[in-house]
C-alpha cells in the first residue's frame, strides 16, 4: 500500500501528515492527481482534498467557485469519491457546525459569506456533486487521512 500526495501540496504545510505516515511506516510519494491531495493507491477511487481551514474552503466554493466546481466535476465523472477534510477545530465537528461559524473577514468585507449561507453552499454542492466534508484539527489530520482512505 502506497499513498500518492499531490505535488501542489506544500511541504511545511504537511509536515505533520507526513510524520504520522513515517510513525505508521506508510509508504508514500508526491505526483501529481488528477483531484484532490491524497489518493491510496490499492483504492484510486477515494481522494481526499484537505483544506487548511473554513476560510479556505469559503475562497474555494465562494470566489474560485468555477474552478472548484469543475474539479468536482471531473471526479463526478470519473467515478472517483472526493472527500473534503477541512482542518479547522475550533468547535467545528461537521457540517452543521458551519453554520455557526464566524467567519473573521465579515466585519471588513461585505461580500464575505457567513457562516449560515457557507453552510448552505456546501449542503447543496455537496448534494450536487457527491462528496462529503468532513472536519478535524491540525494535530490529527495524518490520522485522519490514513482512516479514511483505510490505510
Amino acid at each position: 500500500m502506497a499513498i500518492q500526495i499531490d505535488t501542489r501540496e506544500k511541504q511545511r504545510a504537511i509536515k505533520n501528515i507526513i510524520h504520522e505516515f513515517d510513525k505508521r511506516k506508510i509508504k508514500y510519494f508526491s505526483s501529481k492527481l488528477f483531484v484532490g491531495d491524497y489518493m491510496n493507491m490499492d483504492n484510486p477511487r477515494i481522494i481526499i482534498d484537505r483544506k487548511q481551514s473554513l476560510l479556505e474552503l469559503c475562497t474555494n466554493v465562494c470566489q474560485e467557485h468555477k474552478r472548484f466546481t469543475a474539479e468536482l466535476k471531473r471526479a463526478q465523472e470519473a467515478g472517483i469519491h472526493i472527500i473534503i477534510l477541512c482542518e479547522h477545530g475550533h468547535g467545528i465537528k461537521n457540517l452543521q457546525d458551519v453554520a455557526s461559524w464566524a467567519n473573521p473577514r465579515l466585519p471588513d468585507s461585505p461580500l464575505a459569506v457567513s457562516g449560515e449561507r457557507l453552510h448552505k453552499i456546501l449542503s447543496t454542492m455537496s448534494k450536487t456533486y457527491d462528496f462529503d466534508v468532513l472536519f478535524c484539527s491540525k494535530n490529527e489530520t495524518g490520522a485522519r487521512i490514513l482512516e479514511l482512505l483505510k490505510c
